[in-house]
């Protein structure tokens, strides 16, 4: 089967992102792919849910799931991966903070290389990034380092939100996590199946805590705790 044949499912979790939702969907809209855009919207209490189902309304490739309330952004991809029917699963966040161009990078290098697994990485490379919080950038490193110390294997950036799957793969892996910890939980499940994965360099624009970022000082510890629990 050609890449042209072939579909991603894009899973775009979100809570109150009214301020960058269209502009986000629009941006992966535009680059050149097959795919479906499943939004999961997490209980949002803003514009989000209106804005959500604008976007499904204007392109048949996109979805609008609605929960009741916030459970929580792994709550939210877990039930992505549940529907996704590409061929291979993405996730994408609905912030700005990534690149839909670099989302499209991945895609291709998992059809192009048959890689199972292709998670970005803001630590490797030299694309352009802007971090905002100097300590969210050593902690994400120092966990990193942890990561590859336990499981042997140099994933430099655990904690990034831009990652490819083969459907074939992740589907038949049971995730829990419903908090920012899928993250690791997703990287720990499915390199324990399977060895074909590559990191890609990725950009990154990072946005402060009043432009809407939410991952909070405690959700370092959920990582670290996934980490042991899921070797």
């Amino acid at each position: 089967m050609s890449n042209l044949a072939q579909k991603a499912s894009i899973i775009i979790p979100f809570f109150n992102e009214q301020s960058t939702l269209e502009e986000s969907v629009t941006r992966l809209i535009n680059e050149d792919f097959k795919k479906e855009i499943l939004l999961i919207n997490d209980g949002s209490t803003d514009k989000s849910k209106e804005i959500g189902q604008w976007l499904s309304t204007k392109f048949n490739n996109v979805e609008l799931i609605n929960n009741a309330k916030n459970n929580g952004k792994g709550f939210a991809v877990r039930k992505g991966i549940e529907i996704a029917t590409g061929d291979v699963i993405g996730i994408y966040d609905a912030d700005l903070e990534y690149s839909a161009s670099d989302l499209t990078e991945l895609i291709n290098c998992i059809f192009n290389e048959d890689l199972d697994f292709v998670c970005g990485s803001r630590f490797i490379g030299d694309k352009v990034r802007k971090n905002i919080y100097v300590r969210t950038f050593y902690a994400n490193k120092l966990l990193s380092l942890l990561f590859a110390f336990i499981y042997k294997n140099k994933i430099t950036d655990i904690a990034v939100c831009l990652k490819v799957f083969k459907k074939d793969v992740i589907k038949n892996i049971t995730f829990e996590k419903n908090d920012f910890s899928i993250e690791v939980e997703l990287i720990a499940k499915v390199i324990s199946k399977t060895k074909k994965f590559k990191e890609l360099p990725i950009s990154y624009e990072g946005r402060s805590y009043k432009e809407g970022k939410k991952i909070k000082f405690i959700d370092g510890f959920k990582y670290i705790l996934a980490i042991f629990k899921y070797k």
